[in-house]
């Protein structure tokens, strides 16, 4: 029977590490650093207002709840300086999260430019910017940082910190949880070692970088800022460094448990020592895996939004299930290539355990999914919600593969059985053409190199000098390679002897594939805004998305084109006291060059579509060139109203603009 070599574990290796990397570049470029998970929702004065008299301070709302600074609010004219007090007051109330800052008094008219920064409760940077105009808009010159909070260089190596910090503990807790559980022999073997004690390391270092990172990864984006003291003590003080640094105290009882994992346990030969031992480290280690996890869960997605009593424990079993699945499968992929021997009961005890974390899967995501989209359209509208359909089917491309996994786990024979059935196949492959092609070259190769280490001891005898250190140098290296070629054709018999084994190493080496895109998707939608925040802000910003400014007049500015002669300009239009019932109304048309411009004809129309009220025509009367007025114009209830302003230049050129502002 024919049989397919596996392939090399160096070669398997590589590829999986380079398709890591290029999906990792791929998902973390395209992810955009200042994803926000809170979001600017409001405020006041309104992004574009045009306000008839300068406002004593300038207050923001958020979605959630925000982390702010000294510096976090800047209000500055429009020759650059600041203008604001720099005392950030704190204005939240019940669920309403809003922060403001005084201004000085006597502002000139012109446009202001509000400047924010601050951290949102799930430890991510936002920012944003807008303006706000006194008597009429003028020109402004302030120059806004082009780098968006937390992008930049600084921002690539927290990204990256962060994959490796998510990758390596699930191969500390998997491959640690997979040799106490499905394989105590594993212990001993060298490869399971390094590979648990690197994850150690890796989520080590990572945590150390992000610690580093932080500082300037919130605030100014120099790389320099990394080592300022001052800014990491300030990290120190916040949620998220708190976490970082209790994730590095575990990280030390990690340690600890590994030097016993790897050492005394694997001395202990007593039986009942051995087992007492096994569940002294079983309730040790879970408590330490749920102690890293936990850092996760009280200092990101969790532990803000809806329910956070509920979020932060599913969320911490979330982690779990995955480290024990994604980081078992990763030991078991180094076992099957380095240690060849390892037994079908190892693996069939893993299938169950997969098989657990799946279903722990299964439910703590069903909850996630729920919390951070909350709605079919959050699901396919969102770029949370498209990420998470992408998880959703690399998920559903991972069992499929187990499943094939499982398939070749269970014809796999019984220990003796198989040791039997790989005896006869590889008495039957040595038979075969391809077999005797390949003993023809180990026997070729060793009566090469005893020829050729006949005729050197020939020499030798010649000469009268005997030893390896006589030797010729080339000689030496010719014979290693024929060594070297001899063990590698016995490798490859041996390996094409198993073919049960080799379809396992195979299904399984496309599983952790998948698994390492999978995690990339997965640190990509932890910093990504959730669906629910996004709806949720965006109908925010939609219902206050208009000019109103509370207890002032409305004040909007409206540029038009009717695409005549002289049909550029700028309608201004002011309705006061811009809330329910009688208003006085006044609109200035002015020309591209700022002065007036005397049109033949302007109406006016309000209309509330979520009511369907409406439009309700003003035809305001002409007081001068460029200025029209209403007396008694009726609101008759609050909400958001669409304004349309209908200009014409000439007996043709016409056109109709509009602006939504809530009035209330």
């Amino acid at each position: 029977m024919p049989t397919t070599t596996a392939p090399r574990l160096g070669t398997a290796l590589a590829r999986l590490l380079l398709v890591a990397a290029a999906l990792l570049g791929a998902l973390l470029a395209g992810a955009a650093p200042a994803s926000a998970h809170a979001a600017l929702t409001s405020s006041d004065p309104q992004d574009g207002a045009v306000v008839a008299t300068a406002p004593k301070d300038v207050n923001l709302t958020f979605s959630e709840q925000v982390a702010m600074g000294g510096d976090s609010i800047r209000v500055l004219d429009p020759a650059g300086n600041r203008v604001d007090t720099g005392e950030i007051r704190d204005l939240c109330s019940a669920n309403i999260i809003r922060y403001g800052v005084g201004l000085r008094s006597g502002l000139p008219e012109g446009t202001y430019t509000v400047a924010w920064q601050a951290v949102s409760a799930d430890s991510h940077p936002v920012a944003g910017a807008f303006t706000f105009s006194v008597g009429a808009p003028s020109e402004t010159s302030v120059a806004l940082p082009e780098q968006t909070v937390g992008g930049g260089p600084v921002g690539a190596l927290y990204g990256i910190a962060r994959y490796l910090s998510y990758a390596a503990f699930t191969v500390l807790v998997g491959g640690s949880a997979f040799v106490l559980a499905c394989w105590p022999r594993g212990a001993s073997v060298r490869p399971i070692q390094r590979l648990v004690v690197r994850g150690w390391l890796t989520l080590t270092a990572a945590t150390l970088v992000m610690l580093l990172l932080r500082n300037p990864y919130t605030g100014s984006g120099e790389l320099g800022d990394a080592f300022d003291l001052g800014g990491l003590k300030s990290v120190l003080e916040t949620k998220t460094g708190a976490a970082l640094i209790s994730r590095l105290m575990l990280l030390g009882a990690a340690a600890l448990f590994v030097a016993v994992l790897f050492g005394a346990y694997t001395k202990r030969t007593d039986p009942k020592e051995k087992k007492d031992l096994t569940f002294g480290l079983a309730i040790g280690g879970t408590v330490v895996a749920a102690g890293i996890a936990g850092t996760w869960a009280l200092a990101e997605h969790a532990s803000t939004g809806i329910q956070p009593g509920i979020a932060m424990p599913v969320d911490l079993l979330h982690l779990l299930a995955v480290a024990a699945w994604l980081g078992g499968l990763t030991t078991l992929l180094v076992a099957l290539y380095r240690a060849p021997g390892i037994e079908r009961a190892a693996v069939e005890r893993f299938s169950k355990i997969a098989f657990g974390s799946v279903v722990v899967l299964a439910a703590t995501g069903l909850y996630q999914s729920w919390r951070q989209v909350g709605s079919w359209s959050a699901l396919t509208d969102t770029a949370y919600g498209q990420l998470l359909l992408v998880k959703i089917g690399l998920v559903a491309v991972l069992l499929g593969i187990a499943w094939i996994s499982r398939r070749w786990t269970q014809r796999l024979g019984a220990p003796a059985e198989a040791q039997k059935a790989g005896t006869e196949e590889t008495a039957e492959a040595e038979e075969s053409p391809e077999a005797e092609e390949t003993v023809g070259a180990e026997e070729t190769a060793e009566d090469v190199q005893e020829s050729g280490e006949g005729k050197d001891s020939e020499k030798d005898q010649a000469s009268g000098t005997t030893g390896p250190d006589d030797i010729d140098p080339v000689r030496a290296a010719q014979l290693a390679r024929q060594r070297a070629a001899v063990a590698t054709a016995r490798t490859k018999r041996d390996r094409d002897a198993d073919p049960e084994r080799t379809g396992l190493r195979r299904s399984v080496l496309t599983e952790a594939v998948v698994a390492v895109v999978l995690l990339a998707v997965t640190t990509v939608l932890t910093s990504t805004e959730p669906g629910r925040t996004e709806e949720e802000a965006g109908r925010s910003q939609s219902a206050s998305g208009s000019t109103a400014v509370p207890e002032r007049p409305v004040d909007i500015r409206l540029p038009f084109d009717t695409g005549g002669v002289n049909g550029k300009g700028t309608v201004r239009l002011s309705l006061d006291p811009g809330r329910t019932g009688a208003n006085a109304l006044h609109v200035f048309v002015d020309g591209p060059d700022s002065r007036p411009l005397d049109v033949p004809e302007l109406k006016v129309a309000f209309t509330l579509k979520a009511k369907a009220i409406g439009p309700l025509p003003v035809v305001p009367d002409r007081v001068q060139a460029g200025h029209w007025s209403a007396s008694g114009v009726q609101i008759p209830m609050a909400g958001e109203w669409q304004i349309q302003v209908t200009v014409r230049t000439s007996d043709i050129d016409q056109t109709t603009i509009d602006k939504n502002v809530k009035i209330g």
